[in-house]
């Protein structure tokens, strides 16, 4: 009977020994991308997004309203102040149209680069018990802004109609400029958002820099008051190329796609490119710190 133990005892030693070992350590430096991932988690990315515009609306008392409210009551208050009192140019357009058609793209951009910020901190309890790609959280921030944009950009079409404004062939480009004020939302709020989970005290910079940044854009002034290179470092702002390049795309105004416009677009890919590595590289640390 010892025998036959000790025999057992050495079989299962021996069979032990040749499972193999496998160790997981957090990984060290930049990592990859692993973009495909968000392919593979596409049905958790809609419903993230879903449940982000669900709860933007929750018990309020005007719900989608506010997406027509919010633009209509700041053009109302550029118009008197920059437009009859300041007598600011604006390129021959009316000025509210004028400043409604840089509004509508602006407040997409400022809610996206909001809602993003603070996302991974709002969802603290899901990143701690499973595993998925975290950068479907500040996306689905982003993306739930469509919907907003949708409803303000019926609010643009019909003061064009009231100014009798017909949009010209070249507004097929307007998805372009879109896109530009996404990918640079986007990426802004994976800056944000990954400092946001080790420095708290980002939450309350981001309505300082928003403020900041929409006096730094040309909505309601135009960027022809600058001539020359400075209009050109101008375009390092990516938000300049999304606003100028709509009123180009609606209203027709002399703001073609030029220099300016090409600086932005190259500063909000190398934003987002930036975002997305360093949001991929501290992304390991989320799970202990948020």
């Amino acid at each position: 009977m010892k025998s036959n133990s000790t025999d057992a005892a050495v079989a299962i030693q021996v069979d032990k020994s040749l499972i193999p070992l496998t160790v997981i350590d957090p990984s060290s430096g930049w990592v990859a991308l692993k973009l495909g991932e968000l392919w593979e988690y596409r049905e958790l990315l809609y419903f993230l997004t879903w449940r982000e515009i669900k709860v933007r609306y929750k018990q309020t008392a005007l719900g989608a309203a506010w997406a027509i409210i919010q633009p209509l009551f700041t053009m109302l208050v550029f118009s008197l102040f920059f437009g009859r009192l300041a007598k600011v140019p604006s390129d021959g357009i009316p000025y509210p149209l004028f400043t409604l058609a840089g509004l509508i793209p602006w407040t997409f951009f400022s809610n996206g680069l909001t809602q993003s910020s603070n996302s991974l901190v709002s969802s603290a309890n899901l990143i701690s018990k499973v595993y998925f790609p975290r950068l479907t959280i500040p996306l689905s921030a982003v993306l739930s802004g469509v919907v907003d944009f949708a409803i303000s950009f019926i609010l643009l079409v019909g003061m064009m109609a009231f100014y009798r404004q017909a949009p010209p062939l070249r507004c097929l480009y307007l998805p372009a400029f879109f896109f530009m004020a996404f990918v640079t939302a986007l990426g802004v709020g994976l800056w944000l958002s990954a400092l946001n989970v080790e420095y708290r005290d980002v939450r309350y910079t981001v309505p300082f820099l928003t403020q900041f940044w929409m006096f730094a854009t040309p909505i309601a002034y135009p960027s022809s008051m600058l001539h020359g290179i400075w209009r050109t470092l101008y375009g390092l702002n990516p938000m300049v190329g999304v606003v100028e390049g709509f009123r180009w795309a609606l209203l027709g105004t002399n703001t073609a796609p030029g220099p300016m416009i090409a600086v932005s677009s190259i500063a909000s890919v190398l934003i987002l490119v930036g975002g997305v590595f360093y949001f991929r590289r501290m992304e390991k640390t989320f799970a202990d710190v948020v």
